[in-house]
């Protein structure tokens, strides 16, 4: 048995959700894939794949094995790039992780100017809300993390922003315009809970801003909500629309401020700042490909905050 095309075929097996699958992207045979993964089940002396008519489904063994496969393939695609003449010869792919809102916003403008500087790269994203419990599985997980982060991982800080407080210039113009903090006890609060959770303030419904300039005594204030969730984009669009105040990222907010959809209500006050880490898991070779990536989106964020936009944000 060919264990390392045997390690190749279960991955894809996994990847493409079926045996038929796996074979045809691989251009094989359904009955050599079945028997090369049959053969590694017999060789490690464990079943990985639960078979049913259905569907197929990793064991708890297949799990752990494929999250070891995986970093061994990807370590020799690395070893076969490092080879290679030049940076246009990386080839791979790089698997990533990251929450809902910064896949759509800070990866998504990313990808065409990646697939053009790195053709042969390919990303493979995954999507979590709580992408920070799983550095290790990934090649790199894009998190948001508070003043306060302290984890014991290796990371790169890529961006660094402010949590302010918006509304809709009609819900304003309904409700009025908030000049203190304790203002907001009477304005309905479309609350974060994933942003809170990770907040001084903690999980109650109290909400604690802190002076933009650092003088000055931190406020909370009773503010229940109204509406609640841990996704960023929905909480925005309910801003948008007039269902009250939110406190969101700068950098989500710009466009709609720009436009006039959104106001900064309370500007000499902040919610939190917080920083977009891109986080490695620990204990493993940084690869060539990886380190490229890496390098990549620290220079899109450099070139953006030298821009206009950028600048009117600092």
């Amino acid at each position: 048995m060919d264990r390392l095309q045997a390690m190749k075929v279960f991955e894809r097996v996994v990847e493409e959700g079926g045996f038929a699958a796996a074979a045809r992207a691989m251009d094989m045979s359904p009955p050599v894939v079945t028997r090369m993964v049959a053969e590694l089940e017999q060789h490690l002396g464990t079943r990985l794949l639960q078979r049913t008519t259905r569907k197929l489904a990793l064991t708890d063994a297949g799990e752990a094995y494929l999250q070891r496969v995986r970093a061994i393939l990807h370590e020799i695609d690395d070893a076969e790039a490092a080879a290679a003449a030049s940076t246009r010869d990386l080839k791979g792919t790089i698997r990533i992780v990251t929450s809902p809102v910064l896949a759509t916003n800070f990866l998504a403008p990313m990808v065409a100017l990646w697939h053009a500087g790195f053709p042969k790269l390919m990303l493979d994203i995954s999507i979590d809300a709580f992408a920070a419990a799983r550095v290790d599985e990934f090649d790199v997980t894009l998190m948001v993390a508070g003043e306060d982060f302290d984890a014991n991982i290796v990371a790169r800080p890529l961006l660094h922003g402010e949590a302010i407080v918006v509304a809709s210039p009609q819900y304003l113009e309904r409700r009025g315009i908030p000049r203190e903090p304790q203002d907001l006890v009477h304005h309905d609060h479309l609350r974060d809970s994933g942003m809170a959770a990770r907040s001084q303030s903690g999980p109650g419904r109290k909400l604690r801003l802190q002076p933009l300039r650092g003088d000055g005594e931190a406020q909370e204030v009773d503010m229940p909500p109204v509406l609640q969730s841990v996704s960023t984009e929905l909480l925005l669009r309910a801003a948008v629309d007039g269902a009250g105040v939110a406190v969101t990222s700068r950098f989500l907010a710009e466009e709609h401020l720009a436009r006039g959809e959104l106001v900064h209500i309370l500007p000499e006050w902040i919610f939190s700042r917080y920083t977009v880490y891109a986080a490695l898991p620990s204990g493993r070779m940084l690869p060539a490909r990886t380190r490229a990536f890496l390098d990549f989106l620290s220079q899109q964020v450099a070139e953006d905050m030298a821009g206009p936009r950028g600048q009117q944000r600092a």
